[in-house]
């Protein structure tokens, strides 16, 4: 069928330019840890000893950071807190789900320590509070980009049929899905669907590459949760608030949005 093939073409070069993209995105994250002075030997980020002094001098106490807070901010921190329940049990679940049911199924896992990084509270310019701040954004922003790989994966083997309309932040896996009303061919294709695995919908599994300090820091999060240094620097620790929400840690350099 022409419209297949061609639409096969247009997915092929959607892949191609994925690639590309990812490549320059890698080239320019290798300058700027140039630019930056700083090295990524596993989960470890290394920053030349004067940056880090450097950094050190940019850092407000955790205490004025609070009493700057807007009040808009400081009043929503139980409710944004209290979501780190529901993102907890949605990463002990889906990490069940997988682990007992993909060998099964005969899906490739994926691998939670791409999706799950914790990094930023290695940043010295950061205080306490915003050093939390940016371990529960790289934690919950990583769980659910987790949950949804695993969700991508899944709707591929279950139910490989585009939309009739196409929805808002679809995933790449959809592209290759079966056309809407194409009952001729959904048997054949759901079948081969099962076992097309190869091109990762757009990202690698275990045997991923760049863990060190020339590549992508994907290994960047234990797998047991949120990194265990959550404010780990020296002098850093002043520990005036215990709140993951409040502040404006966009404004401090490279801190979480």
């Amino acid at each position: 069928m022409a419209t297949e093939s061609r639409h096969e073409k247009i997915v092929q070069r959607l892949q191609e330019l994925r690639s590309e993209i990812e490549a320059e995105i890698n080239r320019l994250l290798k300058e700027e840890r140039v630019l930056f002075h700083y090295t990524v030997e596993r989960t470890k980020v290394r920053f030349e000893e004067g940056v880090k002094k450097l950094h050190r001098q940019q850092r407000i106490s955790s205490l004025r950071y609070i009493l700057r807070a807007p009040m808009r901010h400081l009043v929503t921190v139980p409710v944004i807190s209290s979501l780190i329940v529901p993102l907890v049990l949605l990463d002990l679940t889906v990490s069940f789900y997988q682990w007992f049911c993909f060998p099964l199924y005969g899906i490739p896992k994926v691998a939670r320590r791409r999706y799950v990084v914790v990094d930023r509270h290695q940043l010295s310019y950061l205080n306490a509070v915003e050093k939390l701040n940016c371990v529960y954004c790289g934690y919950g922003n990583g769980v659910l980009n987790f949950a949804r790989e695993i969700a991508a994966r899944t709707e591929q083997y279950w139910c490989p049929i585009k939309h009739a309309r196409r929805a808002a932040g679809a995933t790449d896996r959809q592209n290759s899905f079966v056309g809407y009303g194409d009952a001729e061919h959904y048997r054949e294709r759901l079948q081969a669907l099962r076992k097309q695995w190869d091109d990762n919908g757009g990202g690698q599994d275990d045997g991923d590459k760049g863990v060190n300090g020339n590549g992508v820091n994907d290994d960047g999060a234990n797998d047991d949760g949120a990194n265990d240094n959550g404010a780990n620097d020296n002098g850093a620790n002043d520990n005036g608030a215990n709140d993951n929400g409040n502040g404006e840690v966009a404004s401090q350099g490279r801190a979480c949005e």
